[in-house]
């Protein structure tokens, strides 16, 4: 099925009007995807790779067992279906039935065709989508879900890539993920209507401005094409080719920033703003398209699934993954097991 049914938008529906009260509620938060249950993907052509895979191996004390060594030459943008099908093959045949998700540690490839390669890794390649990649995608079965094993119960591991391009900036980045999970920061939130108005579709869905004293996060909805200055960012959503000031802002450890754009998940491309810009900016994740999505907001993350599934203890990986109804030509990128509102 190709569209959202009425009971998925409903559920977005309540998402965003409960928003407030789930996250002042104080019901214990979900215990989320745990180290034991990633699996990390590393290049042996990449020296990069095989560096931050290992320190991150290490860091987060993820067992030997769930690495897996690949080869892939060249560092290509993109894969064909047959060499991605290949590569998938050979990873899934070395992971256990607890693993839940999977982390690439590489900045390319991120595509397969107009599929971005987390999306075709944990829901299958989407030849449908190429021959449209302006037309509707098809719907996750994890947006908004509760699952707490994808793996199993809707038969799918969640996928994110940890770019590689400088070593130092990784390791900074592994350092925000997991500085976010000791303690609970006084947060801001922000949620800008800019002047881009094919970029607005998702603007339906931003919250109110708010506080959520129980979160200590006070939620900023705005209309406005830039942010300048601003501190103590967790949240930053905006509709922009390109994001000034980004080196203006100071973003909490577990911070998850995105632009809603056409190619911002095209890494190495010039012809949008990458999504590399966010985490190097001091972002902990981020998401981008591979390939123009057109602006259907089911394409780009949901701003009020996505806070309710962070601020109830969801990490990254899960929290960006259930916000994203259509995903197939979007790619995740960061520190998945970032999950600062975890208790």
């Amino acid at each position: 099925m190709r569209f959202l049914s009425l009971s998925r938008v409903a559920a977005v529906a309540a998402a965003l009007t409960a928003l407030p009260a789930a996250a002042d509620s104080g019901l214990p938060p979900a215990a989320g995807l745990q180290p034991a249950q990633l699996a990390i993907v590393i290049n042996d052509e990449e020296p990069n790779s095989v560096e931050i895979g290992e320190y991150y191996r290490k860091a987060r004390h993820i067992p030997d067992a769930n690495v897996v060594h690949v080869r892939i030459p060249q560092r290509p943008r993109k894969l064909d279906v047959i060499s991605f099908g290949k590569l998938k093959d050979e990873i899934n045949a070395k992971l256990g039935p607890e693993i839940q998700a999977v982390l690439f540690v590489w900045t390319a490839p991120y595509a397969v065709e107009c599929n971005s390669l987390t999306s075709a890794y944990a829901l299958g390649f989407d030849a449908e989508q190429c021959a449209k990649p302006c037309g509707p995608g098809k719907s996750s079965p994890y947006f908004n879900s509760n699952a707490a094993k994808p793996a199993q119960q809707h038969m799918m591991r969640l996928a994110m890539l940890m770019p590689t391009e400088s070593v130092a900036d990784a390791k900074a980045l592994i350092g925000r993920g997991m500085a976010g999970g000791f303690s609970m920061p006084s947060a801001n939130a922000y949620f800008l209507i800019t002047s881009e108005q094919a970029r607005n579709s998702r603007a339906q869905f931003f919250p109110k401005s708010t506080a959520l004293p129980a979160r200590r996060l006070s939620i900023k909805t705005q209309q406005s094409d830039v942010l300048e200055g601003a501190r103590d960012i967790m949240f930053y959503q905006t509709g922009k080719a390109r994001v000034e000031k980004l080196d203006t802002l100071q973003f909490l450890p577990g911070a998850l920033t995105d632009h809603l754009t056409s190619t911002g998940g095209d890494l190495l491309g010039t012809t949008q703003m990458s999504s590399l810009r966010w985490l190097e900016a001091g972002a902990t994740a981020s998401y981008g398209s591979v390939s123009e999505p057109c602006n259907y907001w089911q394409k780009f993350p949901n701003s009020a699934v996505l806070l309710r599934h962070y601020l109830n203890g969801a990490t990254a990986v899960e929290a960006y993954w259930r916000s994203v109804a259509w995903p197939a030509q979007g790619l995740f990128i960061g520190e998945p097991l970032a999950a600062p509102y975890r208790r």
